[in-house]
């Protein structure tokens, strides 16, 4: 646990953070998107500070440089530098992405055809009564049913499989040896030390600040929260918010999302980064006075980084960012479309190519999982993926008995008995975002009475795009190799797959109540009683915030106490090596499971490796002799060794045969319970000694 200074020294750091990330972000939305106010302001800068966030970490770990002082003071000259440059701080006011509306004082708009001037930014919503109410209800219902699935990790760590197998392991050792460049190798399976990891560096983040990752079972309610506000600015531009928002959160509550809660997987992440984009573009169109003109480049650019995080989080966000950002291109006028491609497409890459860059450098290839592009041969490492066996939905797509065995349960387990409804729902709405155009649907029109004119064309083309978006969701999802996995006909990781899906159908859910015919709407008083708590909301929120802070000390160290104290979820002989490995420290780890993050210990100060051998492209392999085992061993210089198996298994002997390689006078076990086996290395093990 930490003792009060360190506490309130990590909250500082933490603040100093996002504080100065806040201050770059908020120049940036400001010169770039001039237009936009409320909350798809607060989403665009929240978006914009990410990225600096991002950047700063990835400069750094470049290097090998990414440390506590180092990053904040990172953090702070680009925060100022764009706060100072941008805000006006010196130099003339850049032009840079300027709406068609920069050219008018700050505030005064246009009001558009047909449209009343209270029906504007300023009452952008009817009063928030009745029903809508309820709406918000729904969302707040979903928030504490996702903190308290939060608050049983606070009492156990993050134990989901992911979590402790590769998302755990990249923070830790990003935080570690602060190198985010050279590949982090884990246990051999999906080439997962390739994999795009923008949620780790939040992790890191919060690692760097405390020592401890505090944060980290914390995290993902926050990009819970997010994805609500995003939902909401989805339905904003067609005042439906509310509904969004509601529709949202019951999509973002569904059993398959539940494992997301307290633990370091990135679905929700992706999910938040997606929505973010697709908002922004909604928005940004709804502040174009002429419709088909397309979107500003300050709109491109904020949409393209967007979409490019989203990629740079999950890889199945790579074809949704990619029909997004070409979608973008191809809708903008016949002048403009390579403009339009170059700024959204430098910017997605800016976002997220990073993770793709390094995967170049290393291998010559940015996704290994693929050696070939039809005829063209491309390097990648020569190993199987290993793991399950995969397999795609599509693969199973008239198979009955799959169908039967697996796809009908799953669907019900992950998504509900009411699953047949939303997914329907979901999709009908994607579908007829695809189809709109003048007079179809008849209720299409929403923001005049001119349903021909050029600005229901562009927002009409908007609502395609996040249609076409949401369905490239769905595609990725179908040719997935994982999305219906395991040995042919048993889909056993079918149901787990469905958080490649999940996107589409949020997605979808939060575009119904901007399809579906419009209810009548009701009358807007003079003032909008949403805006006259404005000035309190700045104190009440420093006073809750200062209330986190003071809550925060005693969870923290209810948090550090309990912290793999007792863990039940692996096998019986993982859980008592991840019980003693909480309370060491510095020390270095050579282990054969899978599952590694508990033997980081609470201080985070175990240097853990999973044993195998570098192969060319970066492959790496597990060894086939007790030679090459021992050999790694003794490069290693390794204080103690974790020999295991993932699960133990009906027919195979109780542990690997790297527990008898390891066997010997340099060797003393000092915890045996099947299928592991904790050694500590008292020297270097003979290689000729294997029998």
């Amino acid at each position: 646990m930490l003792d009060l200074p360190r506490y309130l020294l990590g909250i500082v750091e933490i603040a100093l953070l996002v504080g100065f990330a806040v201050l770059g972000a908020s120049a940036m939305r400001a010169r770039l998107l001039p237009g936009f106010r409320g909350a798809p302001a607060h989403l665009a800068t929240a978006l914009l500070g990410l990225t600096v966030l991002s950047w700063v970490a990835e400069l750094l770990g470049s290097f090998g440089l990414l440390g506590p002082v180092l990053y904040l003071v990172g953090v702070g000259i680009v925060g100022s530098g764009l706060g100072l440059g941008l805000g006006g701080g010196w130099g003339c006011p850049s032009r840079v992405g300027a709406s068609r509306f920069s050219h008018r004082p700050v505030g005064e708009r246009d009001t558009l055809k047909g449209e009343k001037p209270s029906e504007r930014e300023g009452h952008p919503h009817p009063p928030l009564q009745g029903l809508a109410l309820i709406a918000i209800a729904i969302a707040a219902v979903a928030v504490v049913k996702f903190g308290l699935e939060v608050k049983a990790k606070l009492g156990t760590g993050m134990t989901g499989f992911d979590s402790t197998w590769y998302h755990g392991p990249f923070a830790a050792g990003f935080f570690q040896s602060g190198d985010m460049w050279d590949l982090h190798f884990i246990a051999p399976q999906f080439l997962a030390w390739f994999y795009p990891a923008n949620a780790e560096i939040f992790h890191s983040v919060g690692m760097l600040a405390f020592g401890r990752d505090l944060l980290s079972p914390l995290l993902n309610l926050g990009w819970f929260v997010g994805c609500l506000l995003a939902c909401w600015c989805i339905g904003k531009p067609y005042r439906v918010a509310p509904w969004s928002l509601a529709a949202g959160a019951i999509a973002l509550s569904l059993p398959v999302l539940s494992d997301q809660a307290g633990e370091a997987r990135n679905d929700i992440v992706g999910i938040f980064l997606l929505l973010a984009a697709v908002a922004v573009a909604l928005n940004a169109w709804a502040e174009e006075r002429e419709g088909e003109a397309g979107l500003s480049t300050g709109a491109l650019l904020v949409v393209g980084l967007a979409a490019g995080l989203a990629a740079g989080t999950k890889l199945n966000f790579l074809l949704p960012a990619a029909v997004l950002v070409l979608g973008l291109a191809l809708v903008a006028p016949a002048g403009g479309r390579w403009r339009a491609l170059g700024v959204t497409g430098l910017a997605a890459l800016a976002g997220g190519g990073y993770w793709y860059l390094r995967n170049l450098i290393h291998t010559g290839n940015p996704l290994p999982w693929f050696d070939h592009l039809g005829p063209i041969s491309l390097p990648a490492p020569e190993q199987a993926l290993g793991g399950r066996e995969g397999h795609s939905v599509l693969d199973y797509l008239t198979n009955g008995s799959v169908w039967s065995d697996w796809f009908l349960p799953g669907l019900h387990g992950g998504l509900t008995i009411l699953w047949p409804l939303l997914v329907a729902l979901a999709f009908a709405s994607l579908l007829l975002c695809l189809v709109q155009r003048a007079g179809f649907p008849p209720w299409r029109s929403r923001f005049g009475s001119d349903s021909g004119s050029n600005l229901d064309r562009g927002r009409d083309i908007a609502l395609m795009l996040a249609g076409l978006t949401g369905v490239a969701v769905a595609v990725a999802w179908l040719i997935a190799p994982t999305s219906a996995s395991g040995p042919e006909g048993v889909a056993r990781g079918f149901e787990s797959g469905l958080r490649y899906l999940a996107p589409a159908i949020v997605l979808g859910l939060a575009l119904l109540p901007v399809v579906l015919p419009p209810r009548r709407a009701q009358p807007h008083q003079a003032k909008n009683p949403a805006r006259r708590g404005t000035p309190h909301a700045r104190p009440v929120g420093l006073a809750l915030l200062l209330v986190a802070i003071a809550v925060g000390y005693p969870v923290q160290r209810h948090y550090l106490q309990n912290r793999y104290a007792n863990p039940t979820f692996a096998t019986p002989g993982l859980n008592a090596a991840f019980k003693w490995a909480d309370a060491i420290s510095d020390a270095r780890i050579a282990t054969t499971s899978t599952r590694q993050y508990p033997l980081f210990g609470t201080d985070l100060s175990n240097q853990v490796q999973y044993i195998g051998e570098e192969q060319p492209h970066g492959g790496f392999v597990v060894p086939s002799t007790c030679q090459q085992w021992r050999r790694l061993l003794n490069e290693g210089h390794y204080d103690y060794v974790v020999t295991s198996r993932d699960r133990i298994e009906q027919g195979k002997p109780q542990y690997p045969q790297t527990t008898r390689w390891t066997e010997g006078p340099q060797a003393t076990p000092i915890l045996r319970t099947p299928p592991t086996v904790v050694f500590k290395l008292k020297g270097p093990l003979d290689p000729s000694a294997c029998g």
